[in-house]
């Protein structure tokens, strides 16, 4: 049974993160736990843009140097999103790294130096929620202060990247049944690509877009069509509709000149049962008992190329274990070297060899594999990648 004095540590730690102010947090969460939790040390560190490092949370510039998410302490926390531990100098001490997240979305670690044994042992779990709430806190606090949106930048954005990052809901989410991650590359500069979910208690609404165009241009015509999305999502209206007023959204800006692809979910939780509006380029594959095949859909016209399109929704249906991967066509088309696209066998082979990690890692694992075809680091058009894992209830 926890004692009143525990309770008591962590009832305080939680009060002080939440009534921190929003650029004060990190300093708050300091003080609490060397106070409560003899913490000779705290550190807060966020996953960068591109999800290669974490980057520490501080008053710019920064005096501590960004840490690997690959073959690092803090990095094996992140990816395992389960505390780890590790010898810290001083004799007696340890290393506590906890996973800061909300609901699956991985914001990045916060890094704890504490006497080791019984007292670690004996306070860990409490550090870790204390680690949660600290990630919540930090969503809130994004609305008032920069300084964690500073942080996660390894380099500079571009603006249209910079409006791209700020219209996604995130990049990984949790339910009881389902597990969802994305990834866009490349990450400082993308203009067009982009993904949005939602759910209610019964459903989940998935959309994976494919813009069109470049820079500044591309960015604008993906947030129209999003926000005309979610405005008809809000209005409570099933897909065919919302496909229907976002197209007419689009071609009044555009008359036809400029035009948007996307593939819409929605998804029954307690049935799996789907409804699709397969409305250009973005494809999708499924892993289903260890075999992966392409998914064909009735393929319908983007969003905005004609005039009051009518759009027609088809039934599809996933099963407990299912895995669904979506990419742009940044992904299924890019060209090797010899000009080879990289395509549904070569995407298949990135699935099955990625088919043990978690739904939040295999975006960007397949965005590795997907550099190592390409011959370059940087690639020519924007590459999104999907993955849902359908758990069911």
């Amino acid at each position: 049974m926890i004692g009143p004095s525990i309770v008591n540590r962590f009832v305080v730690a939680e009060r002080a993160v939440r009534t921190a102010a929003p650029h004060d947090l990190l300093d708050a969460v300091r003080r609490v736990l060397a106070e409560q939790y003899a913490a000779d040390s705290v550190e807060l560190f966020m996953a960068d843009y591109g999800l290669t490092v974490l980057q520490p949370v501080s008053v710019l510039p920064h005096t501590l140097e960004p840490v690997s998410v690959h073959n690092t302490a803090e990095g094996r926390a992140f990816g395992a999103q389960e505390p780890y531990l590790e010898e810290a100098p001083g004799g007696g001490l340890v290393r506590a790294h906890l996973p800061v997240s909300v609901r699956g979305d991985r914001l990045g670690v916060l890094s704890v130096v504490l006497p080791g044994g019984d007292h670690v042992r004996g306070c860990l779990a409490e550090l870790a929620e204390i680690a949660e709430v600290l990630g919540r806190e930090v969503v809130v606090a994004e609305r008032d202060t920069d300084l964690y949106l500073q942080a996660r930048r390894r380099d500079r954005l571009t603006l249209a990247a910079e409006m791209q990052w700020q219209l996604l809901p995130g990049r990984s989410s949790t339910r009881p049944e389902y597990e969802l991650g994305a990834q866009l590359e490349p990450a400082y500069a993308i203009f067009g690509d982009n993904f949005d979910w939602s759910a209610t208690a019964d459903h989940l609404m998935l959309y994976v877009t494919n813009g069109m165009g470049e820079g500044i241009e591309a960015s604008l015509l993906t947030n129209l069509a999003i926000s005309a999305l979610r405005n008809a999502r809000r209005a409570g209206l099933p897909l065919p509709d919302q496909a229907a007023l976002a197209d007419q959204a689009v071609f009044a800006q555009y008359r036809g000149e400029c035009y948007l692809s996307v593939l819409m979910f929605d998804f029954e939780l307690a049935t799996g049962r789907a409804w699709v509006v397969d409305a250009g380029s973005p494809q999708m594959l499924r892993l289903r008992e260890g075999s992966v095949e392409r998914i064909e859909l009735e393929a319908q016209l983007p969003l905005g190329m004609f005039e009051e399109t009518d759009y027609v929704a088809q039934e599809f249906r996933v099963e407990p274990g299912d895995r669904l991967v979506f990419v742009s066509d940044g992904v299924h088309s890019v060209a090797s070297p010899k000009g080879e696209a990289y395509g549904d066998v070569s995407l298949a082979r990135a699935i099955q060899a990625t088919r043990l990690l978690p739904a939040a890692e295999v975006p960007r694992a397949i965005l590795r594999e997907l550099t190592g075809h390409r011959g370059r680091r940087i690639p020519d058009d924007d590459a999104l990648v999907v993955c849902l894992d359908w758990l069911g209830r």
